[in-house]
């Protein structure tokens, strides 16, 4: 059997598949939540979950939680005497979420989809798959939580073809995706998003409304155990608000209890930074989608943060539509993934679902670029597969040599969105030789070709000599041989195939070079024009783009020739 995990910041799900649909399995306690936090006591002993989280409040120093944030990276997390790793401390609650599975169920759980954030980049999802791998798992597959969320409603929710935008605000990530549902195929257009804004951020407002309320405490005086008790009323504050447009928290400071009430009203005005902050991710979805506020049909919401009812109207003002909660926003994402494991296993349940998706950060080389004549300046991105480019994708960018006599190039593949290349991810590098010739004379193609199964082909010909040099790089949740992956690169060549080259293109273009060279004057300037259009299009290798300009080229040729075209 293969689950579905939902490993959140503040909370983790576990669900599977069922003939009357995907259900969430309950932990030991008989909850659906199970809070991603891990405490230790003196004898070694883990704990997980509202034992770990209650345990935190009486002995801080031996508990940690909000460690998705640092999935991927090196920090450390002190648990007394023992130090952990972020994707350590992950598999603890991913081994726990397991064995409850395995209580429920009454049999192994060995295999599961796990959720990660949109917005995560190769490193994190790495992690990820290194926590379930400690924790026992096999990791079938790595799956993005807002295309997990669309899969529960579009699969579930009878929905027509539509334009879909998840806004996912968890405890600790905020991803917006705009998905669209043809059919039986669901495509992911876009998404943005920011690891460091959620929930826990909305929880730390109603913190320092309380600090600056009651200025006469100190709280650099105060102890870690009491800014852990002052945290977790605020957060009981803030789930307070479902019930009304008022809430409060009571703390006990140094032996005082302190009351402290809170209106709506006066809490949404402290969050307007966070709201402000979540509309740059929004305007970058759509820009990168190429569509308008007016073309999404559904807005759906995911996330615990979510339930704040001013959260919904901010998103219901941006869209002028109330969005769709029908699914508990916990639980979409969880029941998704294990929508995508009885995919998985082609169980004859649900009819099967084409997932398509894109890259989710730009993916490039470093150059140098000329600052003025022979003064050049290193260190500067060249991006050659740009961020929500559909996949599967293939790219090429030709690079030249900058010396005389240039015996060497160094391709450096790197993902990320700055124009500097340091400050992007390295994932690996190309070294080649090039024959000894004046500067500028010399040149190879970078070709990239990113696969939907997390593989980057990157391929380095030099131009002069035909000679090749390609190396693969593959996603960290990818288990594919590296038979499977020649296999699957074979399959996909024909993305490399330039848009120019292939036949329906270059008829058109053939068409517009012969119709410029019968005609003069200003027929000829307004000819050239649209060719001119036509070929940037192509250029992109945007499929959207060219199909567009490929149709509106079409129909200028009409009117210019009697042949139908």
């Amino acid at each position: 059997m293969i689950v579905g995990i939902d490993l959140g910041t503040t909370n983790s799900l576990i669900a599977y598949f069922t003939e009357e649909g995907p259900k969430i399995i309950p932990n030991r306690l008989g909850n659906h939540l199970t809070p991603s936090v891990v405490s230790m006591d003196e004898e070694e002993q883990i704990y997980v979950g509202e034992t770990a989280k209650e345990r935190m409040l009486l002995y801080p120093d031996s508990a940690a939680s909000v460690f998705k944030r640092d999935m991927g990276s090196s920090r450390k997390f002190q648990l007394l005497h023992k130090q952990f790793r972020p994707e350590e401390l992950s598999a603890l609650v991913l081994k726990a979420l397991k064995e409850d599975a395995e209580s429920y169920l009454g049999e192994e759980v060995t295999e599961a989809v796990i959720s990660v954030p949109a917005y995560f980049n190769d490193d994190r999802r790495k992690a990820t798959k290194r926590a379930g791998e400690l924790a026992g798992l096999k990791v079938e597959r790595i799956i993005s939580e807002p295309t997990a969320a669309a899969i529960a409603y579009g699969l579930y929710q009878n929905q027509e073809d539509a334009k879909y935008l998840v806004f996912d605000l968890g405890g600790g990530t905020f991803d917006v995706s705009i998905l669209e549902l043809n059919d039986n195929i669901i495509e992911v257009r876009a998404v943005a998003g920011d690891n460091y804004l959620g929930g826990e951020d909305f929880t730390k407002v109603i913190e320092d409304m309380f600090f600056d309320k009651n200025i006469q405490i100190d709280k650099s005086k105060l102890s870690y155990r009491t800014l852990r008790h002052i945290h977790k009323q605020a957060e009981l504050c803030k789930i307070g608000f479902a019930d009304g447009n008022s809430s409060k928290m009571s703390c006990n400071v140094d032996g005082e209890q302190i009351e402290f009430a809170l209106t709506l009203e006066a809490y949404e005005a402290a969050c307007s930074d966070l709201l402000e902050k979540m509309k740059t991710p929004i305007k970058r979805t759509l820009s990168d989608a190429h569509i308008k506020v007016k073309d999404i049909d559904k807005v759906v919401l995911i996330g615990g943060a979510t339930k704040l009812s001013f959260i919904r109207r901010f998103v219901g003002k941006i869209f002028r539509s109330l969005p769709d909660t029908s699914i508990n926003p916990d639980e979409a994402v969880a029941l998704g993934a294990a929508i995508q494991g009885a995919m998985k296993e082609r169980n004859e349940a649900i009819r099967e679902v084409v997932l398509t998706d894109v890259c989710p950060f730009t993916l490039g080389t470093e150059v140098v670029v000329e600052k003025e004549e022979n003064v050049y300046e290193g260190g500067h991105f060249c991006p050659i597969i740009e961020r929500n480019t559909t996949i599967p994708a293939s790219r090429t960018e030709r690079l030249y040599t900058i010396r005389d006599n240039q015996t060497k190039l160094n391709i450096k593949i790197l993902q990320g969105e700055s124009r500097f290349a340091e400050n992007n991810l390295l994932l690996g590098k190309i070294e080649v030789s090039v024959p000894k010739a004046p500067a500028g004379e010399e040149a190879v193609d970078v070709t990239y070709t990113y696969d939907i199964n997390s593989i980057l082909e990157v391929e380095v010909t030099i131009v002069s000599t035909g000679e090749k040099k390609k190396q693969i790089i593959k996603g960290g949740h990818n288990d594919m041989s590296d038979e499977e992956i020649a296999e699957r690169m074979k399959e996909i060549a024909y993305l490399k195939i330039h848009p120019r080259e292939k036949e329906e293109n270059k008829l058109l273009l053939l068409k517009g070079e012969r119709l410029y060279e019968e005609c003069l004057g200003n027929d000829r300037k307004l000819i050239e024009r649209e060719l001119q259009k036509f070929d940037d299009a192509l250029d992109t290798r945007k499929q959207e783009l060219i199909d567009e300009a490929r149709e509106n080229f079409r129909i200028f040729l009409k009117t210019f020739m009697e042949d139908d075209l």
